[in-house]
């Protein structure tokens, strides 16, 4: 294992967060603490391809009992296909060749189900996390974090997504690690709330988060992210030092992307418009349904 990067304690948590290699000299970012200045990311760009993916599929979807009593989440049908044969499928359309599933609860349904999707020029991975009923989601990324080498996305194990957004995510954009939003005029409880910065007219993710205020929230996340350059880096070396705190196993990863974001490198793409959802509830499941009736 590499050893930790230096790190530093940020206001707004009291978690570790690695300190990135190079830093901004600006007398603003210096006086203010940041590591980068905001304004100097969009000079850069992050527009590479990825081919590898990471799906996280441990839970077993305890709000959707009785249905996932005797099986995964991951293994709904929609349509005549199971939920992580949609991911599957709209991810390889789009150049993914590369794609490791963390399992939990009855991996070897899920097992079974990558070998008979596995075919020539898609490699297909299981890693189980023996941790999951007691870890958040943050344990799956830290069970996987050894294939978080160069370029890859995560993709919740209960998020689907059509190729449109696949494609656009695809496109990569200015920061090296990007957050997928949507829009809509209001946002409930348990959605995954997201402040962008200027008010939404920014790229740039301030916070992330299912407690930020009305006032705050101007988009929300829909599980899928893209690392690209030091964007992964960032991220395994963060879920490293999380994780070896005494409530590294309590947190959400996307708690760790909050963190990321007081650098500064972290921004979004939004798929406004486009089909995805989310099957969390009993209800999602009819949804999702009629959502990917019209996919191949």
């Amino acid at each position: 294992m590499r050893p930790l990067s230096t790190t530093f304690l940020i206001e707004r948590q009291s978690l570790p967060l690695p300190v990135p290699e190079k830093r901004c000299s600006c007398k603003t970012c210096f006086a203010r603490g940041h590591s980068w200045h905001y304004g100097a990311l969009m000079t850069e760009s992050f527009t590479t391809p990825v081919n590898r993916a990471i799906i996280l599929s441990a839970g077993q979807g305890s709000r959707l009992l009785p249905l996932t009593a005797e099986m995964p989440k991951c293994m709904i049908d929609c349509s005549g296909r199971t939920l992580i044969e949609w991911q599957i499928l709209m991810l390889a359309a789009c150049g993914v060749t590369d794609i490791h599933v963390v399992t939990g609860f009855m991996t070897e349904v899920v097992e079974a189900e990558l070998r008979r999707l596995e075919r020539p020029g898609l490699t297909l991975t299981a890693h189980f996390n023996p941790f999951y009923k007691v870890a958040d989601n943050l344990g799956s990324c830290w069970i996987v974090r050894e294939v978080m080498e160069g370029d890859f996305l995560i993709l919740n194990g209960d998020t689907l997504v059509s190729r449109p957004i696949v494609e656009r995510v695809q496109q990569g954009g200015a920061y090296p690690i990007c957050v997928t939003v949507d829009v809509k005029d209001g946002y409930d409880s348990d959605d995954m709330k997201v402040e962008r910065a200027d008010g939404g007219k920014s790229e740039r993710l301030v916070h992330i988060g299912k407690t930020l205020s009305a006032a705050q929230s101007n988009a929300e996340s829909i599980g899928f992210l893209a690392f690209r350059g030091e964007g992964g880096q960032l991220f395994r070396d963060t879920v490293e030092a999380v994780m070896r705190t005494s409530a590294g196993v309590e947190n959400w990863y996307l708690k760790v992307i909050d963190q990321i974001a007081a650098t500064g490198r972290v921004g979004t793409v939004s798929i406004e418009g486009m089909e995805w959802g989310e099957v969390d509830f009993l209800n999602d499941v009819e949804v999702a349904e009629r959502l990917t009736a019209g996919w191949e």
